[in-house]
């Protein structure tokens, strides 16, 4: 319900650098079907493949994840080469992890998670009787910045 009426449990602040990072290896987290039914799994990996232009490179079992080589991805220039008709899940990148528990995006880049309601949580934390020490615990704990 609330994703139909485009609440998000954190806020996208921040820019792309173009660091190239979500370019290089994407990963698609994936069920329990689809990553333990070959009979699913086969066409999943052939659309990526097909459609995508995604060459499976590693499995996570972790994070129950297909790690993939993209093909459109020019490693000396670091840059798309169909970035015009790239696909969805690059579109959407990192606006899609907004829905996870814990967002945790990568490595260099520009982007970052915060809650919703932070400059009210920034407020009660400067009213609260807290120790500068405490204080910038919660706000990097909180994802606040500043």
């Amino acid at each position: 319900m609330r994703r139909a009426r485009g609440d998000r449990p954190w806020a996208l602040g921040g820019d792309c650098r173009r660091c190239a990072a979500c370019c290089e290896a994407p990963a698609i987290a994936v069920g329990w079907i689809t990553w333990s039914l070959p009979l699913v799994r086969r066409p999943f990996l052939w659309w990526q493949r097909r459609v995508n232009g995604f060459d499976l490179l590693r499995l996570d079992p972790d994070g129950q994840a297909f790690v993939f080589r993209c093909t459109h991805f020019d490693r000396s220039t670091r840059r798309c080469d169909s970035y015009d008709s790239r696909p969805g899940m690059c579109r959407d990148y990192p606006r899609l992890l907004l829905w996870q528990p814990n967002p945790e995006l990568l490595p260099g880049c520009g982007y970052g998670a915060s809650p919703p309601n932070a400059a009210g949580l920034r407020v009660a934390l400067d009213r609260a009787a807290l120790t500068p020490e405490q204080r910038d615990r919660l706000r990097r704990g909180l994802r606040l910045g500043d």
